[in-house]
């Protein structure tokens, strides 16, 4: 339900972009120590996807309260742009081919073990193109 939800929030932002717009979710992988980056499933466009990235709105949720120093970004083959909280919008990768596939990537700054358990839910994006 709170999947429809997200989406329905996205509509106002998909009809902005005079191209389109496509919605991925993936399983997110396991977070078991800092100092390391751990990258999420792909987030992978439809075929035929044509245009250039206008503005992707993102969400994702952990396991358990995020742990301090937590940095998340998403990426794509040759850019990634940092994300601020669970969620929100981002034209970090404008300009980029709107069928690149994406990813998240999760990482906390020093050393040692996080809490056992934490992983990441889920990882979503509406990408909005031209």
């Amino acid at each position: 339900m709170k999947r429809w939800l997200w989406l329905l929030c996205m509509l106002p932002l998909c009809s902005q972009a005079a191209g389109g717009a496509w919605h991925a979710s993936a399983n997110g992988p396991l977070l078991a120590n800092r100092g390391g980056w751990q990258r999420s499933q792909p987030l992978l466009p439809p075929k035929n996807t044509d245009g250039y990235i206008d503005v992707v709105n993102w969400r994702y949720q952990l396991s358990k309260p995020a742990p301090a120093g937590l940095e998340v970004k998403l990426c794509a083959a040759q850019r990634c742009t940092s994300l601020d909280g669970g969620s929100g919008s981002t034209r970090g990768l404008a300009h980029l081919s709107a069928d690149e596939t994406l990813h998240m990537v999760f990482g906390f700054a020093g050393t040692g073990r996080l809490p056992p358990g934490l992983r990441v839910v889920s990882s979503e994006v509406m990408v909005n193109y031209r």
